[in-house]
């Protein structure tokens, strides 16, 4: 193997210039200052975690996670998401704090992805976690603040898509779907959007051609609080039913809070990560091919760390909100420089600091008391102070 050149870094790993660095923490913190005002309080969690305890608990496939081994010779893992360790503290440091519990956190991840356009190793998550509730209620108000954040982010186009993982298991289980390796291979197509695969995949199931009807129907099943009405019809099964019951509800709850404009619902919809039992969510935005924000219901996760309790959040990924903020945006700074000689040093340097006492951004600069250059600095500086000629 051929030693890596200088300015190589690894595949899915990106620098962020300084004009990025600014859009990433304008949007941290308007989105963490958006989550503090709905009760969500911050929590920051390590970056390496054990593999046997939240790598495992992540249920993230073994081939996208970062292995490496401490002195000891104990497998550690970077995290792939922040909901697992979150889950880890809430049953440990915080496990005598009454529930339900609200807590936000801003922190980047890691997974071993396929060289494909837009997928990173490495990228930014800011989200949120409602623990401890297992109504419509809480779902919805996860909804509610997913829209808020991505609003507070910058992006005002976008639409969140909304599923529930019950209905579709209802839906292969009155199908006869029955081989766990069918409903993989049919999860898999529906959570890479590949409709053209699913309905070939549907083509060779062993199974009647009314159940491959239904499992077909299920991709027109996306629009407004009517969909909930026509999923009904779908399915028997008392527990989809129930399934599709609470979907209504979380829809009410989004009516009250007035977002349900922002969200369609879409029963084709799946969570990426296989620990979500109930409703399940994406955002989009714009025309950006992928989302910018998931999440969903994961009432058995806890459970694998001794405390059993319903949970429901959601993660931006932010990075990907940076793209879209930036094409719609050009951020420019205001700054201003001084130019000062050694004769004027002492003014120039507190006029300088009282300027940014006053939250402004000053950068001086020593120079000969004749010069030529301010004409060309005016195009970087809203302001140039020159105390060369101040007695």
């Amino acid at each position: 193997m051929s030693k890596p050149k200088v300015f190589e870094k690894p595949s899915g790993v990106r620098d962020y210039l300084p004009y990025a660095v600014y859009g990433l923490r304008t949007i941290e913190k308007n989105v963490i200052q958006c989550m503090e005002n709905w009760g969500y309080q911050e929590i920051i969690t390590p970056t390496l975690e054990y593999y046997d305890t939240v790598g495992m608990a992540s249920l993230t496939s073994d081939h996208k996670l970062f292995k490496l081994l401490d002195k000891r010779g104990t497998t550690l893992v970077l995290r792939t998401d922040n909901t697992a360790p979150i889950a880890r503290v809430v049953s440990s440091l915080l496990k005598d704090e009454p529930l339900p519990m609200r807590l936000s956190y801003h922190s980047n991840v890691f997974r071993a992805m396929k060289d494909e356009a837009g997928r990173d190793a490495e990228f930014v998550q800011t989200g949120a976690e409602l623990i401890g509730d297992g109504s419509p209620d809480a779902d919805a108000e996860i909804i509610a603040l997913a829209i808020s954040s991505i609003k507070a982010a910058g992006i005002e186009n976008f639409k969140i898509a909304l599923g529930h993982m019950g209905f579709l298991q209802g839906l292969f289980k009155g199908t006869s779907v029955a081989e766990q390796e069918e409903q993989r291979m049919l999860k898999e197509h529906l959570l890479n959007k590949n409709y053209v695969g699913y309905k070939q995949a549907i083509k060779q199931l062993s199974i009647t051609k009314d159940a491959k009807q239904e499992l077909e129907g299920i991709l027109k099943l996306r629009g407004g609080k009517e969909i909930c009405e026509q999923a009904k019809s779908y399915v028997n099964d008392p527990a989809t039913q129930q399934s599709i019951n609470h979907l209504c509800e979380v829809w009410e709850v989004l009516e009250a809070y007035g977002v349900s404009e922002h969200v369609v619902i879409d029963l084709t919809m799946l969570g990426d990560f296989s620990y979500y039992t109930g409703m399940t969510f994406e955002g989009y935005a714009g025309d950006l091919g992928f989302p910018v924000c998931s999440g969903g219901r994961y009432d058995n996760l806890l459970t694998q760390f001794g405390r059993p309790a319903p949970a429901t959040g959601f993660a931006l990924k932010t990075n990907r909100i940076l793209e879209v903020v930036s094409q719609n945006s050009n951020i420019e700074l205001s700054r201003t420089l001084i130019l000062y000689d050694e004769h004027n040093r002492i003014n120039a340097l507190k006029h300088a600091q009282m300027l940014r006492n006053d939250g402004q951004i000053v950068e001086t600069r020593k120079v000969n008391s004749t010069f030529e250059t301010t004409a060309q600095l005016l195009e970087s500086y809203t302001d140039i102070i020159n105390m060369t000629k101040r007695g």
